[in-house]
Parts: structure tokens; sequence; C-alpha cells
């Protein structure tokens, strides 16, 4: 049984977002230090390991990017959160049908995890990937950066408007060693960097998700310098929930979001808007924010499918519709997930928004 101090860093009150990171990322209890996610005998699939095709179409979006900036010699690709390596693997193995681009491209992983980084190097075995903790050994462009439920998995800060006061909510550490919320007043930093947001206005209740943008502002950092973009495919929503999207899932089930502590995933919604308003302040050119069914559809799944499927029995071909269906279905993965691509390039043909 872990005990719930060893999330509080030897303080009785915390933030949100800080409570949760540790919760995620202790070195010796966090969730992702200590434990494999992902798969049937883990605790969610992500698209990757739904369907191969999900990651098939990813690369054959990577190359039409890398053919709408002009095929450039030297193309840099960096996955954000790789997960299990599943998605590179694929992507590997879409781009030897691609010479030229091969030739060209180089594939960094960004991952914090060290027991990830553990189960990635176990799938992919191949000199062209290389793992990065920071972005400073990318120095000619252009770079794409794509994370898929990378953004969701980042802490959130979350505040309460009481008549006019901003309160940040802290979860405190009691006598009994049981956890409670308190709201503290919001700091001066805090107000007015919610301020300067028309979509989160006239909220009560408010996500703001500052570690987020921290890993965003070093992604721009570098877009500035070198052409490209970042796209990110995530559970979110376009109009703001008004209320606390934090949510935890073990073995595949929800689960309350302060029980089994280091041995449940803790992620919140993604608010598009709210990206799409930051992208912009940033200097970044923004693609109009779709759903994944939408992208998906755009880049051809469907057709695709369609030809594999010709040679497969009735077993791999209700297989393959029935996990087709989970990424595409409205009711399913397709209108929840949505799909924001931010670029810093003349041009604006990319593929899978229009």
């Amino acid at each position: 049984m872990i005990s719930n101090k060893s999330f509080f860093n030897n303080s009785k009150v915390i933030p949100v977002d800080q409570f949760i990171e540790n919760v995620l990322y202790n070195k010796k209890v966090g969730y992702y230090s200590s434990k494999t996610p992902f798969g049937k005998k883990g605790d969610f699939l992500t698209a990757p390991g739904i369907s191969n095709l999900f990651s098939e179409i990813i690369g054959i979006w990577l190359v039409s990017t890398w053919h709408t900036l002009g095929r450039p010699k030297n193309f840099n690709i960096v996955e954000l959160g790789p997960g299990d390596g599943t998605l590179t693997k694929i992507l590997l193995k879409t781009f030897q049908k691609f010479s030229s681009f091969n030739q060209a491209t180089n594939i960094f992983l960004y991952e914090k995890s060290n027991l990830l980084k553990k189960l990635q190097k176990k799938n992919i075995k191949n000199l062209k990937v290389k793992w990065i903790k920071n972005f400073t050994s990318i120095r000619k462009g252009p770079i794409i950066f794509f994370g898929n439920e990378f953004f969701d998995a980042i802490p959130i800060k979350q505040f309460f408007r009481k008549n006019k006061l901003l309160l940040e909510k802290h979860y405190l550490l009691n006598k009994k060693n049981k956890i409670d919320e308190i709201y503290k007043k919001a700091s001066k930093k805090y107000v007015s960097q919610i301020k300067k947001f028309k979509i989160l206005k006239n909220l009560k209740f408010v996500e703001f998700p500052k570690l987020g943008f921290d890993e965003l502002n070093k992604i721009i950092k570098k877009l500035s310098k070198l052409e490209g973009g970042l796209l990110l495919i995530d559970y979110g929503y376009l109009t703001p929930k008004n209320k606390n999207t934090l949510q935890s899932v073990i073995k595949h089930k929800r689960n309350k979001l302060l029980d089994n502590l280091g041995k449940a995933d803790i992620t919140s919604l993604v608010n598009f808007n709210l990206l799409n308003e930051y992208f912009i302040k940033n200097n970044l050119k923004v693609k109009k924010v779709v759903t994944q069914k939408f992208f998906l559809e755009k880049m051809g799944i469907i057709e695709r499918a369609n030809n594999l499927s010709k040679k497969m029995s009735f077993k791999e071909q209700s297989n393959l519709y029935l996990r087709l269906k989970r990424l595409l279905d409205t009711k399913l993965m397709g209108n929840l997930f949505k799909v924001i691509f931010a670029y810093k390039s003349s041009k604006d043909n990319f593929l899978g928004f229009e």
C-alpha cells in the first residue's frame, strides 16, 4: 500500500497539478515509473494499440507534409510521449515504401518515463531512432512534432471563481493521512495569465494547463527557428466544460480520482479552443480543429481498410472493421478525439483538415 504522504513533497498542501505530477511521475511510486499502462493487461488502449491503420495514416500524413514543405533533404520527426513505441514501429515500416522520404528523415522520441523508454527500446530496433530529453540537438529544419494522447497526460491547474475572486484548488494531507480539497487565493501571476485568454473569461471553473504550456513553449521556440509544425491528437472539447474534467482509469474501468494513487492513470480533457488561442498568441498559424473521424477519413483510412480486407479471411475482416469502428464511430473515439495542427511555414496546403 502506497502512503498518500509519498505524493506531497514533504509539504501538507500542494496545487492540483503538482500533486498529479507526483502521482504520475514520482521516481519510486509514480504511475509511469512503476507499471506498464498499455494494452489488455494494462489500464487503457490508445489508437496505435487499437489498429495499425491509425499509425499508417499518421505515416502517410507525415510523407504528405514533407511534400508540402518542398521535399527537404533533412526532415525531423519528434514523437512526444511515444507510449510503448507502437506508433513509431509502424511509421518505420510505412516509411520504407517511400525511399527518398525515408532517406531524408530523422526520428526522435521524447519520453519522460525511464520505464516506458525501456519498453520503447525493446519494441523498436532501429538505428534511425534516437531518444531525447530536450530538442537542442535538432539544429536543421524543418521539424514536425507529433503527440497522440500527449497533452491530456500533462497535469493541469484548477481554479474556481467566487464573486470576483479567483481561487486555486489545492490538495491537503490531513492528520488522518487522508486527502482534502481546499481553495486558496490564486497568485497574481496566474490571475494575469488566465485573463489573457478570451476562452476562459466567463468560466466559473477554470482548468489551466500551465505545465502543458511549459512543454509547448519549448516546442514553439524550436519551431520559430526551424520551419515545421505540431500535430496533436487528443480527447477534448471546443466549448469549455465549466467543470472538473480530471479522470482516472484502472484496468479499463473508471476509478475515483483519489483512489489507487500511483496505480491508476489520471488525465484531463483538452480544451482545444484554448490551445488554438495559445498558438495564435505565439505567432503560429493553426489549421481548423477537426475530429479524429474527419481527419482519418480525409487521409483515406477507409480506402486503406477496404484494400487490405480483400486479402483477408472473414474473421480477419471482422477484426479489422471492428477496430476501425472504434477509431471512427462518433459514439466512441471518432468525435471525442480532436486533431489540431499549428505550424510555422509559408505553405498552407497540409492535408486532413479541409
